[in-house]
């Protein structure tokens, strides 16, 4: 049995959490620290969705009548499998084969009629954790970068963005959206662009970095000129791959999850840098979501020691490599906490203060609180308030309330008696 204690509140025991669990009881420890957030702007820039439990709302979204066609043929089949998507339910380990039953599957029961069933999850999770703003994205589909067919990876993914801005965003505005970005289809990106910009609720667009096309490459240059038009940030969201080749070495999805976060996201990052695509858009602002911290102070390092003996390689820069990733964005998930000296340096190095975004990954096994933030003890209390939400809120243009933009009053000190 799960037992809770809340301040005031008798002893209170759970069932053992399957996936019918009420979020709310799941995140029950989380809903008593929440307590201690009243005051704090809290913006969450990486929750979840699982569309695939919405797969035909999705997917009657699709534009092309063949396309849309293929993917309800799969209905009839036996298990009514996600039509026409990549990912390899074999091969996904992340519920611990099912020892987080919530990683698997959130089937909790939810009123009939009214707000979507995905937009009720969500407020739950929000209102559990102390939660101002979420940003939702896709789940099984931060693999379609490796689709073999990229007019399929345009289809779902343009239909998964009216989606989630038909269907889930508009019942509550404390959720929003960053667009997905079909990235093995340049002038496909571009139609997406025109077609989302400036919807509400969407704040940005996302690329998911599981995928093998160059970032640096001219094809996307009127992509990356037409959103930093927008004012609006790109995002490359992390995600794994057991089924590349340097992976397939690996042996335990612990260490295959390790890596695999952290290294699509180093390739991209280092091309982007390389390759003087912040010279190039100067007023884009990237986030690279997903993939932790304790990569960026290594690329740093070896990107500048590379470029101070071989600079003819990267024409384009006027700085270091360092200086334009200390001046790039990036979401605490999963925050690395085992060495706090080595966390110290990290939140230094990327100056966190300004740069750094809470993101808690739920409903993902290894989501984070916000508490994973104010229990640090090398940050100060303003610095805790802006990676909560005032940074995102900057980035983003969302609107702070004015009661939490404050810092909270210091405690007076004790008085010294003789």
């Amino acid at each position: 049995m799960n037992k809770i204690e809340r301040p005031g509140a008798p002893l209170h025991e759970l069932p053992k959490i399957g996936i019918r669990t009420d979020t709310r009881d799941i995140l029950a420890h989380a809903a008593d620290l929440a307590q201690d957030l009243d005051d704090y702007f809290v913006v969450d820039i990486d929750a979840h969705v699982t569309e695939t439990a919405f797969w035909s709302e999705v997917t009657d979204r699709i534009d092309n009548d063949v396309i849309r066609h293929m993917a309800k043929s799969f209905q009839d089949r036996v298990g009514a499998p996600t039509g026409l998507l990549n990912n390899q339910p074999g091969m996904n380990f992340q519920d611990v084969f099912g020892r987080i039953p919530h990683q698997a599957q959130l089937a909790e029961a939810t009123p009939q009629g009214g707000l979507h069933r995905q937009t009720i999850l969500s407020q739950r999770a929000m209102d559990s954790m102390g939660i101002d703003v979420m940003v939702v994205f896709p789940t099984p589909m931060l693999t379609l970068g490796m689709h073999p067919q990229p007019e399929i990876e345009t289809a779902l993914g343009t239909a998964f963005n009216r989606w989630l801005i038909e269907r889930v965003l508009p019942d509550d505005p404390r959720l929003a959206g960053m667009v997905y970005l079909p990235f093995n289809d340049p002038k496909g990106c571009c139609k997406v662009v025109e077609e989302f910009a400036g919807k509400p609720g969407i704040i940005g667009f996302t690329v998911t970095s599981t995928r093998y096309k160059p970032v640096h490459h001219n094809d996307y240059m009127r992509l990356y000129a037409m959103i930093e038009e927008t004012g609006l940030p790109l995002a490359f969201h992390a995600g794994f791959h057991w089924g590349d080749e340097s992976m397939k070495q690996v042996n335990r999805f612990l260490t295959m999850h390790a890596i695999s976060f952290a290294y699509f996201n180093m390739v991209h990052l280092g091309n982007w840098v390389i390759n003087g695509l912040p010279e190039r858009f100067p007023k884009l602002k990237v986030i690279w979501v997903e993939s932790g911290l304790a990569w960026i102070p290594f690329m740093m390092q070896r990107l500048d020691a590379e470029y101070q003996m071989r600079t003819a390689e990267a024409p384009l820069l006027k700085r270091r490599p360092s200086e334009y990733i200390r001046e790039m964005y990036f979401t605490s998930q999963p925050l690395e906490r085992s060495n706090l000296a080595l966390t110290e340096a990290t939140f230094d190095a990327i100056n966190a203060e300004s740069q750094l975004l809470f993101a808690s990954d739920w409903p993902h096994w290894d989501f984070d609180l916000p508490a994973t933030i104010t229990t640090l003890p090398f940050l100060s209390e303003q610095a805790k308030r802006n990676i909560l939400g005032l940074n995102a809120a900057r980035i983003f243009n969302i609107e702070v309330p004015a009661s939490k933009l404050a810092k909270r009053p210091t405690a007076p000190s004790a008085p010294v008696t003789a």
